[in-house]
């Protein structure tokens, strides 16, 4: 592992890349909110994706993780850059009629220690299902490094976990959005496939 860097300041890379946009979003997690971090603005520079994973693996010990694990999209390349620092296997979820599982001959080994590497977290529900698929296959949750945490109570997890930037945005329910009643356009940013609750 190289040395470590000066720690950045993940908003103004956020923002320094065109990733902090304005407006009437719906969220993954079927909250709108008008705001909306999009995060493969900062993924699809290679310099600010090294940034963030260098942030990420700060304080580290690469022996206490066999596996580095992402959600697909984002988290593919969240995951393997952190990964390639730690110089652990690396493996990512995707979503199956709705499920997050482990495709494509990836399998957790009973005991292996997991690194849950997550990019934006608004309501927690995406790292509390990958916690259960580690759960499931007999591995070992050690930490949780999320790149942002939007949500208005913060990430909170039964085990280690370190947020890079705390950035608490208003999101509410379809049906007491403030922005709908004033018949702003709605925008739908990403698709992870994830089912709204």
């Amino acid at each position: 592992m190289t040395p470590a860097a000066a720690q950045p300041d993940i908003q103004k890379l956020l923002q320094d890349c065109g990733a902090m946009l304005e407006g009437h979003f719906r969220l993954t997690s079927g909250l709108h909110s008008d705001r909306y971090i999009e995060k493969f603005r900062l993924l699809e520079q290679p310099r600010a994706l090294r940034q963030a994973a260098e942030a990420m693996v700060e304080g580290l010990d690469p022996a206490a993780v066999d596996v580095v694990l992402g959600a697909a999209v984002g988290g593919i390349l969240l995951a393997g850059s952190v990964s390639a620092l730690l110089d652990r296997r690396t493996m990512f979820t995707e979503r199956v009629d709705g499920e997050m599982t482990l495709r494509r001959g990836f399998n957790l080994r009973a005991a292996e220690k997991v690194l849950i590497v997550e990019d934006i977290v608004t309501t927690g529900g995406s790292v509390n299902e990958l916690l259960a698929v580690v759960r499931a296959a007999g591995a070992q949750p050690v930490k949780v490094v999320c790149l942002v945490d939007r949500s208005s109570a913060g990430l909170s997890l039964d085990l280690p976990t370190r947020v890079l930037l705390r950035l608490p945005i208003s999101a509410w329910p379809p049906e007491s959005c403030p922005l709908c009643r004033e018949g702003r356009p709605l925008q739908e940013p990403g698709r992870s496939g994830k089912l709204a609750v």
